[in-house]
Parts: C-alpha cells; structure tokens; sequence
C-alpha cells in the first residue's frame, strides 16, 4: 500500500470548500443579527412614539404622518429579516453537505492511516521475530 495518501488533493479541496461555506454561514448569521436588531429597534421606536393631544391640525398629520412611516419601515425591517433567515437557512444547508462531504473524505484518510500503521507494526513485528530467531539461545 501506498504510504502517502491518494485523495489527499481532494480533501484539501473539500477542506477549503467547507471553510468558505462556514464563513458564509457565520456571515449570514451577522446578516440576520443585525436585522433582527434593526426590526426590534424600530419597533422599539414606534412603541415609544405617543400622540400626544395637540390643537393644531398640521402637527396632528405630521405625527400621524411619522406613525405611518415608522409603521413602513419596521415591515420592510420584518421582510429584511425574514429573508436573512432565509438565506442563513441556505448557508446552513450548503455548509452541511460540504462538511459532510470533507468528512466522507476525511473517514478514508483515518482509514487509509490505520491501515499504514498496521502495515508497520506488521513490518517491525517480523523484524522482531527475525532478529529473535537469529540470537542463539545460551544456556547454563
């Protein structure tokens, strides 16, 4: 058996192909992060705005007018995070097939290792018997 390992190309491959895969996962996750803050501070925002009784008309609209955008704007905060959800669920499932496809590989090369090992264990055992089988035996 070949000492060096056949596929070890293939696993550098993969290897690098699961570490891009992992950083999009964890950029996809700070993508989703800070839409979730962004939702939840604007709705903190509109929250917080009070209509307070007032006599003139335009400042009525005005804040009626600030309400509505606010209320906008935290549906299109809600779909922005609702679509980075999404493609974190994506990132999460191409991560998974190339981890899971490193580690097939990764299982061949721990086998391909043992296999090495056995074979030198075996070579040195026989050199062991060898060298026994050589020596006189003395007696007293």
């Amino acid at each position: 058996m070949s000492r060096k390992f056949g596929l070890a190309g293939l696993l550098r491959v993969r290897s690098i192909q699961e570490d891009r895969a992992a950083g999009a996962l964890a950029a996809a996750h700070r993508t989703e992060q800070t839409a979730r803050e962004r939702a939840a501070a604007t709705a903190r925002a509109l929250g917080a705005q009070v209509t307070a009784p007032v006599a003139d008309p335009a400042t009525w609209q005005a804040a009626v007018a600030a309400r509505a955008a606010l209320s906008g704007l935290l549906l299109e905060r809600e779909a922005d995070e609702v679509a980075a959800a999404q493609v974190t669920a994506e990132r999460t499932v191409q991560w998974s097939a190339a981890r899971q496809a490193t580690r097939s590989v990764e299982r061949l090369a721990e086998r391909h290792a043992q296999t090495v090992r056995v074979e030198d264990e075996r070579a040195e055992q026989k050199v062991l018997d060898e060298v026994a089988s050589r020596t006189p035996v003395v007696q007293p």
